[in-house]
């Protein structure tokens, strides 16, 4: 049996929940192979189906050929509303998702997404945007100063493997395993680099070419994927350089992570910590160190980079986050004294499922322009989720790598490289076009050796502006158009917010806009939203999160037909520039379109405006399946305003002129620029975390629950609590002022009690930091288990013994009404005596609509892949389920056909009898 969720529970939240509509009773339909068919009565497409054991109800999907374990996570969609996310079978191809009260007839146009990717469609065809194609970005000037020349340090190599860790939420220990690789020879103490890889599979099967798994440990005969080893080459290029570097093995974390509801941000950030508190011990005790450890200089714990690939990345930005501002400790599987300080962050290609970056802390964020696995490049937030959330003092980087893929800045999951099977993660479909950007040969697409000696250099620039103070580096990341030609001949472009930028002409806060239009990053309307979804390709800026739309991420899209007319952004206040040498504004165009031109204006508070020069701007090279909607760092010199004596600390609107004929871009913000880096130093800031509470139904009476939120840390800020509807999946919100230990977040939660048989049911929220706030755990709620037993399903004949061109029928029963939606799957099976029903001995429309199947030719009816879900709608006592017959004018002996209640993998149940149907001839 399978049920749906109709528990009566109501949230008496900050907004009212909107409620979905039942549909009518139905039989639903399923084949041989499991797979529901798309008719008008079943909105179900191929490859899906409605599955469950032992009173669940799950929809499942099986992916044509295996999903392989990647970082992004699996989704599964309801045109915009996220239904939830899958739970991955052992086979790489079956996805179960447990459904809530989500009836057939809601689940239309069911999509299987990762990053913004459909898992199950094809790829699209690649696109141009603009007259012409794909070309190559111009080559930058050289900077002074280039990070990924070697050291003179000679370097020595070996591993750490301590005890497993148990952490919260996790059932089996994970590993404490590292490579180490320091300078010889180097006095005193040293920085310290630590680096996290990202959710690959966690097993291999040695002499094989794809045989890997996600277990842990690994089963007999397998060994461990060292995808910990992947870094090599970059943690020798900082060690010749003078850095102590760790490499750590989460693949403990991996194997378990997809029941975890921040995807294993907390765990990998428990076991960062982990590490660094033996390194903290080892600095102290030298003797207690393995060998590889006293081998090397001591470790300096003041000046940490951590690098994070992937789920890596978000787990180190965790890490950094935890350090300055604890976790819940029932959450934390690390509770003891910080005793380091993160410098700043290298995150490559990461995920950020929270969208919750930590803004006092300086990171750069590599953005590979072929990513095929995190691909919507979502990591752009650790750059524009900053914006506003600390002291903006903090610099934070993103790096576009024209022609990069997801894998290959890890050895250990590159083709050729890697001791287990490895990919290409950018696939192509060889019925398809070539992709003109990514395609492996492409004149725009980097090898694996061109792709890991760039990824290392540019983590070298990090290291050297974060830990040791050289702003000569800083060229390479903010936005100045400066190259490094140890990266060569990657095409490599950069923007940045913070550091020494001041006011900020932001779309968000009550910004007006004339002669262009404020619109929104995640909305539905294609006339509200910043990028139609139909839009071949897609904006990292515009990455979607958790709520179909979103309040205070906006951009301003400017469109023209013809050269001259200014697009005006007005901040609610006027803003000082004055300091600032330069104004940045982060501007894209459509990928491959060329010659974009603007003037810039300023207008101060007295109504003085002067134009500042003019910029331009070409796109990125792109396709229909990369996120090349990036936005590029232009800046115009303020000497201008100077000269006409504008008051540059009272400048009320900037307004951008298009000086090309036609065209089309995108402002996200503009910013005053400096030179420098000022030092970062973390806002004591209020942190929030959501967690959850399970409770149970009850059989009468109405009590009330809180969703349980725990504010922590010093201060006051300001955070956006969205609450998300169970039964529709919208959201509504509300700006919230958040303290440590107040209640400003105040959720509660009806319950009523009944006996009537139903499903669990979900009340969450989640929640983002706007305003000098850290969010942890963003998501969580209530949980209420439906405590009533399961009905009693049986299944009898109500015309078993029919005249051929009469129907045979049996009715589906429960014991008693129920509150959801009940599915039992029955099967036709062989008779085992006598002659059998053949497909022409039924309604032809009748087989075609419920098997998918034609009569011919004609053959006994059981194999016919009819396994037929039959639905007991909410409040009904029970179903019909018709076979209808036909007669003809041959003469024959009594046929019949056989039918049984079966389990989810089609076979019969124990100790339940099969109901044997007869049709006769006519008299």
């Amino acid at each position: 049996m399978i049920r749906a969720r109709r528990i009566c529970v109501t949230a008496v939240a900050v907004l009212a929940a909107l409620a979905g509509s039942p549909g009518p009773a139905q039989a639903e339909q399923l084949q041989e192979s499991g797979l529901l068919s798309a008719t008008d009565d079943n909105p179900l497409p191929p490859g899906w189906r409605i599955g469950g054991k032992g009173g669940e109800r799950e929809l499942v999907w099986r992916a044509p050929k295996t999903v392989p374990m990647g970082d992004a996570r699996v989704e599964f969609r309801t045109g915009d509303r996220l239904l939830g996310v899958p739970k991955p079978a052992k086979d790489g191809r079956t996805f179960r998702l447990a459904l809530d009260e989500t009836r057939p007839k809601q689940l239309r146009d069911l999509q299987v997404t990762a990053a913004g990717r459909r898992l199950d469609a094809a790829a699209e065809a690649p696109h141009e945007s603009g007259s012409r194609g794909a070309r190559m970005p111009a080559q930058a000037p050289a900077n002074g100063v280039d990070p990924g020349k070697p050291g003179s340090y000679r370097t020595v190599t070996g591993k750490c493997d301590l005890d497993p860790v148990r952490l919260p939420g996790y059932d089996t220990p994970v590993e404490m395993t590292a490579e180490v690789v320091a300078p010889k020879g180097a006095a005193g103490k040293r920085p310290l680099a630590l680096f996290l890889h990202g959710r690959h599979s966690t097993c291999y099967k040695p002499g094989s070419e794809d045989d890997v798994t996600g277990d842990w440990p690994c089963a007999a005969g397998y060994k461990p994927i060292p995808s910990h080893l992947g870094y090599l080459r970059d943690q020798r290029l900082l060690a010749s350089q003078g850095y102590v570097t760790v490499s750590i093995s989460a693949n403990g974390i991996n194997a378990q992570d997809w029941e975890a509801e921040d995807a294993g941000a907390q765990a990998r950030s428990s076991l960062v910590r982990r590490h660094l508190a033996r390194w903290a011990d080892w600095t102290a005790r030298r003797s207690s160190a393995p060998a590889v450890v006293r081998q090397a200089p001591k470790a300096d714990l003041s000046r940490v980079l951590l690098v994070g690939h992937s789920r890596g990345g978000e787990g180190v930005n965790r890490a950094a986050m935890d350090s300055l501002y604890p976790p819940p400790a029932a959450e934390d599987g690390y509770r003891g004294p910080v005793r380091w300080k993160v410098r700043g962050t290298v995150l490559i290609g990461p995920t950020i499922f929270g969208q919750n970056p930590v803004a006092d802390v300086p990171s750069v964020t590599l953005l590979p322009g072929c990513d095929g696995d995190v691909s919507d490049l979502q990591g752009e937030d650790f750059v524009d989720g900053t914006r506003g959330t600390g002291r903006g003092t903090a610099l934070h980087s993103a790096v576009y790598m024209v022609g990069a893929n997801h894998n290959y800045f890890n050895s250990e999951w590159t083709p050729g490289e890697a001791v287990a099977p490895a990919d290409d993660d950018f696939s192509t479909d060889p019925e398809q076009p070539a992709d003109p950007v990514c395609t492996p040969g492409a004149a725009t697409r980097l090898t694996a050796a061109q792709q890991h000696k760039a990824g290392a250099t540019y983590i070298a620039a990090a290291a050297r502006l974060f830990v040791a103070g050289d702003d000569r580096v800083r060229p390479l990341l903010d936005g100045s158009g400066r190259r490094a030609p140890s990266a060569d001949p990657a095409r490599v472009l950069t923007h940045a917010v913070g550091a020494r930028r001041s006011g900020g002409f932001l779309p968000d806060g009550g910004a007006k806009v004339t002669g262009a239009r404020l619109c929104s990053a995640i909305d539905p309307d294609p006339a509200v939203a910043c990028l139609n979804p139909e839009t071949p390709g897609s904006s990292p800026h515009f990455a979607s999160w958790l709520t179909e739309r979103e309040t205070g991420r906006s951009a301003v899209d400017l469109t023209w037909s013809a050269p001259g007319r200014a697009a005006r952004v007005t901040p609610a206040e006027p803003l000082s520039l004055r300091g600032s040498q330069k104004l940045a504004l982060r501007v894209f165009v459509p990928p491959n379109t060329t010659d974009t031109k603007f003037d810039v204006s300023v207008t101060d508070s007295s109504d003085r405006r002067v134009k500042l020069g003019s910029v331009r701007a070409d796109g990125l090279p792109g396709s229909a399946n990369t996120a090349s909607y990036w936005a590029q760092e232009l800046r115009v010199p303020l000497s201008a305003a100077t000269r006409a004596g504008l008051d540059l600390r009272h400048v009320k609107s900037l307004e951008l002129t298009p000086r090309s004929r036609t065209g089309r871009a995108w402002l996200m913000d503009a910013w005053g620029w400096a030179p420098g880096t000022p030092a970062a130093k973390a806002a004591t800031l209020p942190r929030v975390d959501v967690g959850r509470t399970i409770v149970k139904e009850g059989d009468s009476g109405t009590r009330t629950y809180r969703i349980p939120v725990e504010i922590s840390g010093r201060g006051s800020g300001q955070v956006r609590v969205y609450v998300l509807d169970p039964d529709s999946g919208r959201a509504g919100n509300r700006l919230v002022t958040v303290r440590p230990g107040s209640h400003a977040i105040d959720v509660p939660v009806e319950v009523k009690g009944d006996t009537t048989y139903g499903e669990d049911v979900e009340h969450d929220i989640a929640v983002k930091a706007v305003h000098n706030a850290v969010v942890g755990k963003h998501r969580g709620g209530i949980t209420v288990e439906n405590d009533d037993p399961e009905p009693v399903i049986t299944l009898s004949p109500v015309a078993d013994r029919v005249t051929e061109g009469r129907p045979l029928t049996w009715r589906l029963s429960v014991d008693a009404p129920v509150a959801v939606d009940l599915y039992e799957p029955v099967r036709v099976l062989p008779v085992t005596e006598g002659a059998e029903l053949s497909t022409k001995d039924v309604d032809p429309r009748w087989l075609e609509e419920w098997s998918g199947d034609v009569p011919d030719p004609e053959r006994p009816l059981s194999d016919a892949h009819l396994w037929l879900w039959l639905h007991i709608p909410p409040g009904s006592t029970g179903v019909d389920f018709d076979v209808p017959t036909v007669g003809d004018q041959v003469a024959e002996p009594a046929e019949s056909m056989r039918l049984a209640l079966t389990d989810r993998n089609a076979e019969p149940l124990p100790g339940r009898p099969v109901l044997t149907g007869t049709v006769l001839d006519k008299p």
